[in-house]
């Protein structure tokens, strides 16, 4: 609980490189989350070229801040996990395909599971979502048939924000029925 009690979105980064062994800590711990029928539906791109973090900045609505990450973990699911008959398939924000929603739901999952890894290593994370697939798969070279979930910035945290307030949990539980 206390990992999870602790967890902020960081989004002011020190300028100290993250090891390649507590990088791929992170790969793993996502490369463990459960997933439908263990269909595993996620990929990964670790980038840490300054030129192609700039251009993935600019597409997520300019955000400068994301800058100060060392890493980004551009997480991604895979469509393809589920549906493997079919030729042209082009997915983006408007897409209601079932299959869809499944291939994002356990990707989100191993995200968490990378975020919570992060932070048990002292690793500060932020996920960004705010970017259309048509304007950021480009920059990365990500097929039509892909669907990126989540930027997560990635680095070691320099700042401390305070936990964000929270729903009453009498407000969020139900007990047998709505």
């Amino acid at each position: 609980m206390e990992i999870i009690d602790n967890r902020r979105s960081i989004r002011k980064y020190k300028d100290t490189p993250v090891s390649d062994e507590l990088i791929q800590k992170l790969i793993r711990s996502a490369h463990l989350a459960p997933s439908g029928h263990n269909t595993q539906p996620w990929h990964f791109i670790i980038v840490n070229d300054n030129n192609i973090k700039e251009e993935i900045s600019k597409v997520s609505h300019n955000q400068k801040w994301m800058l100060t990450a060392p890493f980004f973990m551009v997480c991604i699911a895979d469509i393809r996990s589920r549906i493997k008959d079919s030729e042209d398939l082009y997915i983006d924000e408007e897409s209601s395909m079932f299959e869809l929603k499944k291939t994002i739901r356990d990707t989100a999952i191993s995200i968490q599971h990378m975020v919570l890894e992060a932070e048990d290593n002292g690793l500060g994370t932020c996920w960004v979502a705010w970017y259309k697939q048509s304007e950021l798969r480009p920059v990365l070279g990500i097929p039509n048939d892909k669907f990126v979930v989540g930027i997560i910035t990635v680095g070691y945290p320099d700042e401390n924000p305070n936990p964000r307030p929270r729903k009453n949990i009498d407000d969020i539980v139900h007990l047998n029925k709505w």
